[in-house]
């Protein structure tokens, strides 16, 4: 469940990241170059992870790509009475900025 629950916080926090997209490469006439504005999407990655506790992710930036890794621990109730109080779980997404589609759907 740990696991889980890290690759569905990084995925998220990935998207969220390569949502932020830097105001320069928006106006950019090439769709194939739209970048991730490096500071607003730490922080919008961030702004995911923060609620769920997590407290030490990396969160990487190149170009339009955002890498977010991050552990997950939480806490054990029957395992706990064989000593086992926390499992952890460890998981890295990546996401990529898009801009609009990239295939003819009228076919």
């Amino acid at each position: 469940a740990a696991r889980e629950r890290a690759a569905d916080l990084a995925e998220q926090a990935a998207r969220a990241g390569a949502d932020a997209l830097s105001p320069v490469s928006l106006h950019d006439a090439d769709p194939s170059q739209l970048s991730a504005d490096p500071t607003a999407a730490r922080a919008a990655a961030l702004s995911v992870l923060a609620p769920a506790g997590i407290t030490d992710p990396s969160v990487s930036i190149d170009g339009d790509t955002v890498t977010v890794s991050v552990t997950v621990h939480e806490g054990t109730q029957v395992l706990s009475l064989v000593g086992i109080s926390q499992l952890s779980g460890s998981a890295t997404a990546t996401a990529v900025a898009l801009h609009g589609t990239t295939q003819d759907d009228t076919g």
